[in-house]
């Protein structure tokens, strides 16, 4: 009989596994920190020159459809020479081409990237700024060590995983749940799923004007954002993004992310605070997603007691920063018409030490809906999740082609707890996920309530929804916990007790006589050989 073999399935975690593994034993690979950006960095060499190979190809065929013959010495140096791309793609020395890199011997790979490197900051403003120049050549692995992780990264090829996937994205949340000594469960950093960002810009419809994340992270909540906006409407000129990072690093990463997708955006000329140092004071915005690091400790500065941010309302306490993302991210809506949907932790609806500024929110009319989400819906966090939705405009008007009615002094809840029937398998800890069909339905949810000729009043779904009244909150203290408000059904209370101890009794019975029987059929077979059964 033929000995089975079988074919390892090819996907990007067991391809970083690899590359980790290589670098956990190769010496002098540094930190957990170097390691990510040198990761990161050879897929962003990777992605970008697969893009340019594509490009190339393209134009090849566009030259001969044309009737040009691309190999043509002439025709060759007047369009390939200094290539020009319309789609986002960029054009790359010689030495900077992944071709390059990839044919490089073992020895001279460290230098041959960093010479990468330089080379393409030299020749994009757009892309300088991306990564570190020198990264190789500092830590200077040995040239098997870096021969086998490029090796490694050539099998990473949109053509295998998906162009339309959140690659850098990808990386970078594989970095997050293998080496996460920087992810603790309040205030570590959160690669937000695609499914969390669909609902988000389902919900506010971000598809034109201006969209800001004061902390963006890795950019993937523009990626996925825009990558809608392309599904829906097609034309991401639309719509320019505006974001600011604290972590130098992730900084970096989420300019290659956007650079490499040909997304508009302004991140600020370093990366910073958004508390001490707001790179886009002053300037206010259509849209607002963010999914800010929860319950952040050690953000207050005694320069911040009086700022503008919280004038009106009072300082958030220092000991927790999920009130200051909030009044930070409310100071940059647009005045009447700016949207704001974002993600914090569950306490945020709660708690006694920011009651004053909730209770003014509430008051002034800011929050327009509160939606729970399941509770296995993040990888890098077991804190429950709540999408909380700002609106500067709640008296009624034209949105995206559709009449608002009048929601002043009315709060939508939503609980989707329950929605947990979508299991990801392959995940190290229990994950689910919210499916097209859901994402719709609760987005159905909110526009109709939205629409006019809806009535706020009796607009509820027992254990779902429910729209709520300022005098309802203001009774139950200002929370803005959920099942404060929306009904739930003791499902008890429609069992017979009686008739339901009689059956389970019954089928008890049934079980024990039948057991009973099997044994004495046992015994009378042992009998029958010559054995006895005590």
């Amino acid at each position: 009989m033929p000995k089975k073999t079988t074919e390892e399935k090819i996907n990007l975690e067991s391809i970083l596994f690899k590359c980790r593994d290589i670098l956990r034993k190769a010496r002098n690979s540094g930190s957990f920190f170097e390691k990510r950006d040198m990761m990161l960095t050879l897929v962003f060499l990777r992605f970008i020159g697969e893009k340019f190979e594509d490009g190339t190809v393209k134009l090849r065929q566009t030259l001969i459809e044309q009737g040009l013959d691309p190999d043509d010495e002439e025709i060759f140096k007047a369009f390939f020479d200094d290539a020009t791309f319309t789609d986002g793609t960029y054009n790359l020395p010689v030495e900077a081409r992944w071709s390059t890199i990839i044919n490089t011997p073992a020895p001279k790979l460290n230098v041959a990237l960093d010479t990468a490197l330089h080379s393409i900051a030299a020749s994009s403003t757009q892309l300088k700024g991306c990564f570190v120049e020198g990264t190789f050549t500092t830590r200077n692995l040995a040239p098997n060590d870096i021969k086998q992780v490029v090796d490694e990264i050539n099998k990473i090829s949109h053509k295998a995983f998906g162009e339309e996937k959140d690659l850098i994205g990808r990386v970078y949340e594989y970095f997050l749940k293998e080496f996460a000594v920087n992810a603790t469960k309040e205030e570590g950093e959160f690669y937000t799923p695609h499914d969390a960002v669909q609902l988000i810009a389902t919900m506010i419809e971000p598809f034109d004007g201006t969209l800001y994340d004061p902390c963006c992270g890795s950019g993937g909540m523009f990626v996925q954002s825009t990558d809608l906006v392309r599904e829906k409407h097609g034309d991401i000129s639309r719509i320019n993004v505006y974001g600011q990072e604290k972590e130098a690093a992730t900084y970096r990463l989420a300019k290659m992310n956007l650079a490499l997708r040909g997304i508009s955006h302004n991140l600020g000329e370093a990366s910073d605070s958004s508390f001490t140092h707001d790179l886009h004071k002053g300037i206010y915005f259509d849209y607002i997603m963010a999914n800010p690091p929860f319950n952040l400790k050690g953000w207050y500065d005694d320069n911040l007691k009086n700022d503008s941010r919280w004038a009106d309302y009072t300082t958030p306490p220092d000991s927790n920063a999920n009130y200051a993302w909030i009044l930070h991210m409310l100071s940059h809506l647009k005045p009447l018409k700016g949207v704001a949907g974002f993600l914090l932790a569950n306490g945020a609806l709660g708690d006694s030490d920011t009651l004053a500024i909730r209770q003014k929110l509430i008051e002034n009319d800011k929050v327009e809906a509160i939606i729970i989400l399941p509770r296995e819906l993040f990888i890098t966090t077991d804190i429950s999740v709540t999408l909380w939705i700002l609106n500067q405009n709640k008296k009624g008007s034209e949105y995206h082609g559709i009449t608002l009615l009048n929601r002043e002094h009315e709060i939508l809840f939503m609980d989707l707890r329950q929605w947990t029937e979508n299991h990801v398998s392959g995940e190290q800890k229990k994950k689910v996920r919210l499916d097209d069909t859901q994402i719709a339905r609760a987005a159905e949810i909110y526009h109709t309530w939205q629409s006019e000729g809806t009535d706020g009043t009796n607009y509820a779904v027992p254990e779902l929804y429910r729209s709520v009244g300022i005098a309802e909150i203001e009774r139950n203290g200002w929370t803005l916990v959920p099942s404060k408000y929306i009904e739930f059904i003791d499902h008890d209370l429609d069992i017979n007790f009686p008739a339901e101890m009689a059956r389970i009794q019954g089928e008890m019975k049934e079980i024990l006589a039948q057991e009973k029987e099997s044994q004495k059929m046992l015994g009378n077979a042992f009998k029958g050989i010559g054995y006895g059964i005590d």
